[in-house]
């Protein structure tokens, strides 16, 4: 085995000494516009995901009660729903994003459903959470299931794993459906 020369394979499959062959000028801005590409690619995931998943802190943050409201039933612990209310915003800034990376969201109404889904999905836990109002979070809980399901039928026209991530927020909108019914 040779260790003493260093090649460096090429598209063409071409073999050369790393310091024999100069690097093409036209080459090197190539590859800088590909990586500056996927900087701004990179930075418009994290905005993507970090926006829904702060509001959705923010949401949780401004609902917490000092005081907890008497429950005739069962419901599950606050930190586990604002926990995966996070999970759940994030996951459809993903699918979102997903789109948008594929131009989807260039339609106002795909736009709309989104952000007629994040505004539902931040307003049910000070309804629920803090005022303990149940008949109004099945309300929006109903109308969050209804506008993710018209999400996924469109995103999954543009990204098929954009679609199927809002399955699982459609069956979290189910659960905060029926932890609304149990509280009414």
């Amino acid at each position: 085995m040779d260790t003493q020369t260093l090649r460096q394979r090429f598209k063409n499959d071409t073999a050369t000494t790393a310091s024999a062959q100069p690097h093409d000028p036209a080459e090197k801005t190539t590859r800088e516009k590909k990586r500056a590409m996927a900087r701004r690619g990179l930075r418009s995931l994290a905005a993507a995901v970090s926006i829904p998943l702060l509001l959705s802190i923010l949401s949780s943050v401004l609902s917490s009660s000092p005081t907890t409201h008497p429950s005739r039933t069962w419901r599950p612990p606050a930190w586990a729903i604002h926990a995966s209310a996070a999970a759940t915003s994030s996951l459809m800034g993903l699918a979102a994003w997903l789109v948008w990376a594929e131009g989807g969201m260039r339609s106002p109404g795909a736009v709309a459903l989104y952000a007629a889904q994040l505004a539902l999905g931040l307003a049910w836990a000070p309804a629920v959470m803090f005022a303990g109002a149940g008949r109004a979070g099945l309300v929006i809980s109903v109308a969050l299931v209804a506008v993710l399901a018209e999400c996924s039928r469109r995103f999954r026209q543009v990204n098929r794993v954009a679609g199927d991530l809002v399955k699982a927020c459609i069956a979290w909108g189910i659960f905060l459906a029926i932890v609304s019914y149990k509280i009414m």
